[in-house]
């Protein structure tokens, strides 16, 4: 409590105060006692970004009142230390207030990319600009490393990154220069010399291009340093014009960009953990797809941010036949995904003894999945192909049936209803024949195609089916391109599950995978998505 008069006592939080640099007594201080303020005196500010320089008067302060007639004149009235104050204050809580709302929108952000991109749009709020560019860059050299642009599009950002570090202050931040500390950069007029830049540092020609061609001159820039993981990257601030921000706003930009390392650095983490999840996950599943005489093969694998244990195979079997598997296990993360790769090499060893009798392989996977781990359930379905032959033989354990894709017929191959495996003490099922016509496709997909649709289960199996019959005649001969088409015309527009995905495999034999993508997660989670497509010539 500040010992001036009752009339104007307030209570002040001086670490908060000296923050901000709007400290209460400092206002009183520079107040005479019958003098004048020396706001009021204060001299014209220099241009600064986001705000004009003239200086207009405070809402709050008192217009001077004219002098009466008297033999003496008197001073005009002044503001008392009580207006100031409330002056003061009221800046404190609106700064604190914008600060509150901008980080819990940052906080809000699910990914490390919606993060990055939050982050931009908020610091270009704070210091008055429009454009500008983040870039990711770890100093313990782990990644991942990208670049995010507010504004700028990827040929700009491709000449951004042709200027030498060295010349600009946040890729001496990057290089981890002992005197890199960001701040301002305003580039000299067209027409300067190479020794008229601020502080008498040269500018690089190259900076001096990419500027005229970008049509910027001036920029902010600040170091982004987590307590934990020290530098994660730097970014910056792009101002069409010679400016830069004011005081205040440094020390507003100064305190967000504080509290968003701190944040960045946890969705890091977890952006890290997610990939390596992925990525075992992608190990535990075929590298290559087999090539088997009269049959065409294709798949489509992507999974969820939490780590799913949804899985495929395709095995060749003795006498020219084919083994062909989808499956899900219960849960998420780590465990699932160990699940799955047990559930998938018991599978693929009963296959190879016993496969002709896919009712016998789901129940020796039962037996072992409730020997072993009695905790956990799965869905499965395995079909015995023989290509030569076109038939198909196939057993399902509570999975989604197959899809029947061709020319003259897209159905469901009628399979019927069985408990996944776990669930009861003794499993068995019939098992199903069917006989593709010549160019016809047999779809095998696991649940989470159709729970990510957002529908209902029966209105996401019409959407499937009416999918794979709208699937243009000119792709129809290409297994790939079928799952691709499915994928696009299934799923809503912004599925990351859309993200294009490079194909691998041998010809006739294509694999892709985009489990690595960053995606978004739901409060419920995203869960893994199967399609393993089979043309049968």
């Amino acid at each position: 409590m500040l010992d001036i008069d009752p009339r104007v006592r307030v209570d002040v939080d001086s670490l908060m105060a000296a923050q901000h640099d709007l400290g209460v007594c400092d206002a009183i201080w520079r107040i005479a006692p019958g003098g004048k303020a020396d706001a009021m005196s204060a001299p014209h500010l220099p241009k600064v970004a986001g705000m004009d320089p003239a200086v207009t008067a405070v809402p709050q302060t008192a217009a001077p009142t004219p002098a009466r007639t008297a033999p003496t004149a008197h001073p005009a009235a002044v503001p008392g230390p009580s207006t100031l104050i409330q002056d003061r204050l009221a800046g404190m809580v609106s700064d604190l207030t914008t600060l509150h709302e901008l980080t819990e929108r940052l906080t809000r952000a699910r990914d490390l990319d919606a993060s990055l991109h939050e982050f931009l749009r908020a610091g270009a709020a704070l210091v008055g600009a429009r454009r500008g560019l983040i870039v990711l860059e770890p100093s313990d050299g782990l990644g991942p490393t990208t670049t995010v642009g507010l504004g700028l599009g990827r040929a700009d950002l491709g000449h951004i990154e042709t200027v030498p570090r060295t010349a600009t202050p946040y890729g001496r931040i990057l290089d981890g220069l002992p005197d890199a500390r960001g701040g301002s950069d305003v580039l000299p007029e067209p027409g300067a010399g190479a020794e008229s830049g601020p502080y008498g540092i040269p500018v690089d020609p190259r900076h001096r291009e990419v500027a005229a061609r970008l049509g910027y001159a001036a920029s902010y820039a600040l170091p982004l340093t987590a307590e934990a993981t020290g530098r994660l990257g730097a970014a910056v601030w792009l101002y069409d014009e010679q400016a830069e921000p004011s005081d205040r706003q440094r020390d507003l930009a100064g305190l967000y960009v504080r509290h968003a390392a701190e944040h960045l650095a946890r969705m890091l983490e977890v952006e890290r953990s997610r990939s390596r999840l992925a990525t075992v996950a992608e190990e535990l599943l075929p590298s290559r797809l087999p090539r088997i005489p009269g049959v065409r093969l294709a798949a489509r694998h992507h999974t969820g941010p939490l780590g799913g244990g949804d899985w495929y195979d395709a095995l060749p079997l003795p006498e020219g036949a084919l083994g062909l598997a989808v499956g899900s296990v219960t849960g998420a993360g780590p465990s699932a995904v160990a699940a799955m790769g047990r559930l998938r090499a018991s599978l693929r060893a009963y296959a190879v003894m016993e496969g002709e009798d896919p009712v016998a392989v789901l129940s020796d996977l039962e037996l072992l999945l409730r020997l072993t781990e009695p905790a956990r359930c799965a869905t499965a379905l395995f079909a015995y192909a023989e290509p030569g032959q076109r038939k198909i033989i196939l057993a399902g354990a509570g999975h989604a049936p197959p899809l029947l894709i061709g020319d003259h017929r897209t159905e469901y191959v009628e399979t019927t209803l069985s408990a996944p495996l776990g669930m009861l003490s003794c499993w068995e099922a019939p098992s199903v024949e069917i006989e593709p016509a010549p160019g016809e496709t047999v779809l095998l997909y696991t649940d989470g195609l159709l729970r990510r649709t957002g529908d209902p289960m029966d209105r996401a199996y019409a959407r499937l089916h009416a999918a794979a019959a709208c699937v243009p005649r000119a792709v129809r001969d290409d297994p790939a391109a079928v799952c691709d088409h499915i994928l696009r015309t299934v799923l809503p527009a912004d599925d990351p599950a859309l993200a294009p995905a490079a194909p691998a495999g041998p010809a006739g034999a294509t694999t892709a995978s985009a489990a690595t993508a960053a995606m978004a997660a739901t409060e419920d989670g995203v869960e893994d998505i199967v399609l393993l497509a089979a043309r049968f010539d």
